[in-house]
Order: structure tokens, then sequence, then C-alpha cells
């Protein structure tokens, strides 16, 4: 019986295995890595590059997901351009933790493949206006510059919460945001009273608000802007992640 049970799950594993090769051929646009930049300890600038990207309608703000070996198993990235005509864009990436997309972010180097799906639609603050207050994390980062992109004469503010300052500031500073305010994390959050603080002028100044990154600290921000009297249409939100949660993107 154990014998025919071992079999039976072999056998359901190279199922599993076939399915997965498939989808990555039919689902999945197939690129390169032509270049991995170290901005930080923990960050890389990584370029993926194939002629299954050129051509493709990119907006900033969208996301794509990037299989870490298996269809079934991918991690969502911000791309920050997207050049259609040379089928090249380029993702933010963190090593956090041990799960699959760190190990990938972290051993990743020029010359590696990988399979791409989208991109797809995740957050557009096309819809807000006046200036833009981009509030997040190390996962806002990316999304942050690729609004820039979007429009180079809009301004944009940046409010992150970062695990390490010193390795935030020279990553923001390297994207070209020289005047983000970084806040240290702290176990009890009490750095949140400190990002909130942050809210009252830039309300005043009629900005609207992008808001990004942990699950629990948008509801918090959010709840503020809300008690601010700040109307919906100039608020856009979206939950990267929460503790002990996947599948947030």
């Amino acid at each position: 019986m154990m014998l025919a049970m071992a079999s039976s799950e072999r056998s359901a594993t190279k199922a599993s295995g076939r399915l997965g090769r498939a989808l990555l051929r039919l689902l999945m646009k197939r690129a390169a890595v032509v270049a991995v930049e170290r901005l930080a300890d923990r960050f890389r600038l990584i370029t993926l590059e194939g002629a299954a990207l050129a051509g493709v309608t990119w907006t900033p703000g969208q996301k794509i997901q990037i299989a870490m070996g298996s269809a079934f198993v991918a991690r969502t990235y911000t791309p920050i351009t997207w050049d259609a005509d040379a089928g090249r864009t380029c993702v933010l990436g963190c090593v956090h933790g041990n799960g699959p997309g760190s190990a990938w972010v972290g051993w990743v180097e020029p010359g590696d493949e990988c399979h791409i799906f989208g991109p797809r639609t995740s957050l557009d603050a096309r819809r807000l206006a006046g200036s833009l207050a981009v509030f997040g994390d190390e996962t806002s980062i990316g999304l942050a510059a690729a609004l820039a992109v979007q429009d180079k004469t809009r301004s944009i503010t940046c409010h992150f919460e970062v695990a390490d300052v010193e390795s935030g500031r020279k990553v923001v500073q390297q994207l070209g945001f020289d005047n983000a305010v970084l806040f240290a994390k702290r176990a009890d959050d009490a750095h949140l009273q400190e990002m909130e603080a942050a809210l009252p002028a830039l309300v005043a100044a009629g900005a609207s608000f992008v808001l990004t990154g942990k699950a629990g600290t948008i509801q918090r921000l959010r709840r503020s802007l809300r008690q601010q009297a700040v109307a919906a249409p100039r608020i856009v939100t979206k939950a990267y992640w929460a503790p002990g949660k996947t599948g947030l993107d």
C-alpha cells in the first residue's frame, strides 16, 4: 500500500510539473536578465529583456509576476520603466525574509532566464488631480519611481517606512528621490504617528494620496485622511502585503 501511495505521489508531482511547464509556455513571457545593479545591501535594480516584452502597452503602476521556477509560485513586482521598442523593463527587488522572491533577488545575475506574467492592472494614479503624496514602504519605492516616469512635471513627495534608513536613503537617492522622507520601522509601530503627522500639511496643500505597502499602515493612514475630510477621489490604495498573508499584490 505504501509503495502504491508513493508511486501515486510521484505521478502527481510529474503531472504538476508538466502542467506548470505548459502554463509557463502558454501564459507567460520569456525574458532574460541583462543587468543587476546593487543599489544597497538588500536592494537590486534588475533589468529584463526579451522579444516577448516588445510592443507591450504599459501604464506606470501596473504589476508583473515573475515565476519562481514554477507557474504556480510567482512574486509580484512593479516595473519602473518599460521600453516597448527594445523589449526591456526593470524592477526594484528587495531581499527580506526567506521566501522565494527574496532568494531570487539575492542570487539572480545577468544571463539568467525568467518567465513573466503581465503587465496587469494594479494601481492607476492617472485620475488623481494635483501633486502626489506617496506613502508606503520598501515595496512601494518602485511604484514611486514609475509614477515619476509617468509625468516628470508632476510634483511627487514620498514617505516610506523602512527597516534600514541608511540603505533606504541610498536607494531613493539613486532613483532620484532626494527629498523622500524615511521613517525607521519600530516593533510597536510608534513610527506611524510620525507618518500621520506629515498628512495635514499635504492635505492643506491639496495633494492627492497614493497609499501602498503594508495593509495595516494603509488602513491607519486612510482612516486619518478621512478624519481630515479628504475626499475619496483624492486617495488610491493598494495593499502589497500583510504579516502572515500572501496574495495581496
